[in-house]
């Protein structure tokens, strides 16, 4: 992943992205933002799978991501 746009479920453990856009229903991106995950929010895939675990900062947050919802991440180091 070079500076590349990609599905947050496309991260591997230990890999990092910075929120590039949350797509989805209004009400669920709403939600995602409640959370703090918003564009340009570094996070860090700490553990894949639907569901997937991610760190933002000292929290982990718990997504699961489907057709209906997701968030694309930009790789950064």
């Amino acid at each position: 992943m070079v500076n590349s746009v990609v599905s947050l479920k496309t991260l591997l453990p230990g890999q990092f992205g910075e929120v590039f856009r949350l797509e989805g229903r209004p009400e669920d991106i709403h939600r995602l933002e409640e959370f703090g995950l918003g564009r340009g929010t570094r996070i860090e895939m700490f553990r894949a799978g639907n569901p997937c675990i991610v760190r933002m900062g000292s929290n982990k947050v718990c997504l699961r991501l489907d057709r209906a919802l997701d968030v694309l991440v930009r790789s950064v180091g």
